[in-house]
């Protein structure tokens, strides 16, 4: 009867007090605590996902299956992961606006590294100083470099409309449409010595951000930059090829530092056969850069996959979408930090090699997993990998079931 008349007046409670009620006929008060809190938000991982792009997530423009399927379940199991890529050209929102919707999955810059995303911290060292900067359509990375802080900035079209002598196989014509006059400021007479024209301009570094689509142009800017005297184009230092200094007095009178962001020689695109990438044109330059100075060693930056800097970047940035995802109010577990992060990747020398080499300040491992849905086809990788996957899903698989993960 005491059983009865408690269900008799349990209907006449509020929805919330009757859910309650019905707990408590049915344990005592402490399982009824355990069952309410099933309800508490959920956990923030202590690990994460690091994924490449082309080859992994999409092949040129296009989904690769299980791309969606992989992130949207990452996001709903609150699991943090950034995309990094050696990729670029583009700023960081107008590429993360196109890969959330060919996704189809909702993404923040906050989530997105690519090849030059670095360079932003090196603004600050370039501040009011003239940088070069080559690569990618149209004048799309002089902007993108105005958007990361640097006030300076030229490109090789703007070069060659103000001095059209410059190159003999280039039309100025063609870069008209995206070329900037230079700022008189930048502009100052050429040593006596020199011939064609009055005037010349001093750059302090070159940063390749991007592919150069005129590789014969880029190569012979490039190249009379770090021939020259402090910078000034059209300039020669008197230092080349003394061999009392060190190498043999190349790039030791105040050339431009040069910088690569991205040294893949390969990368996955439409094409069924991969197609060369930045790296082909660093190894080019190399080649001629050897061959003009009877072998000196070039002096250069590198950025982007597999170097330790742009892994520790990543790793920031990673460390920061996690915490706001902890801080957000959806779990205040996992806040001792991140442990380990799982590089899924398709190229054995960028993403995997990186991976593996990588030491981490803050303590965490980093795992590298190759898939077959890009550069990588089969056979032994150059570097190995942690296990070999067919896609980018069953990596993830993988990576849950050795963290034990439901």
């Amino acid at each position: 009867m005491a059983a009865l008349s408690l269900g008799r007046r349990a209907a006449s409670l509020p929805v919330a007090a009757h859910r309650v009620s019905s707990i408590l006929q049915h344990g005592t008060l402490k399982q009824c605590r355990r069952r309410l809190q099933t309800t508490a938000p959920p956990r923030v991982s202590d690990f994460a996902f690091a994924f490449d792009i082309d080859g992994v997530l999409l092949r040129s423009s296009n989904p690769l299956p299980r791309a969606h399927k992989t992130l949207s379940y990452l996001q709903k199991q609150n699991i943090p992961f950034i995309l990094l890529t050696n990729g670029g050209g583009k700023s960081e929102t107008e590429r993360v606006e196109e890969l959330s919707q060919r996704l189809e999955v909702p993404l923040d810059v906050s989530m997105f590294v690519q090849s030059h995303t670095p360079f932003t911290e090196l603004a600050d060292d370039y501040k009011d100083k003239c940088i070069l900067v080559t690569g990618g359509d149209g004048d799309k990375c002089r902007r993108v470099a105005e958007n990361y802080g640097f006030t300076d900035v030229l490109t090789p079209a703007d070069l060659i409309t103000a001095f059209p002598t410059l190159w003999p196989f280039a039309s100025p014509q063609n870069y008209k449409s995206y070329a900037r006059p230079i700022p008189n400021r930048r502009l100052s007479s050429r040593d006596h010595s020199q011939r064609d024209g009055d005037n010349t301009v001093k750059v302090d570094a070159v940063f390749i951000f991007n592919d150069p689509r005129d590789w014969a142009l880029d190569t012979q800017i490039i190249l009379d930059l770090l021939l020259s005297q402090s910078g000034r184009l059209g300039s020669l230092s008197p230092k080349n090829g003394n061999n009392s200094l060190p190498n043999n007095g190349y790039q030791q009178d105040g050339q431009p530092l040069l910088y690569f962001s991205n040294p893949d020689l390969l990368w996955a695109s439409a094409y069924h056969l991969p197609r060369l990438g930045q790296g082909g044109y660093k190894a080019a330059f190399e080649g001629v850069w050897r061959a003009v100075t009877n072998g000196a060693k070039l002096e250069r930056r590198m950025f982007g996959k597999p170097h330790h800097g742009t892994f520790a970047f990543a790793e920031k940035k990673l460390e920061n979408h996690r915490h706001a995802l902890i801080g957000s109010g959806r779990s205040k577990i996992g806040t001792e930090g991140l442990k380990r992060v799982y590089m899924v990747g398709d190229n054995p020398e960028s993403d995997v090699l990186g991976a593996n080499d990588y030491q981490s300040a803050s303590g965490s491992t980093w795992q590298s997993i190759l898939v077959r849905s890009g550069v990588y086809s089969g056979g032994e990788p150059v570097h190995k990998p942690k296990v070999v996957v067919e896609d980018v899903w069953d990596a993830v698989q993988w990576g849950l079931e050795k963290e034990g993960w439901k």
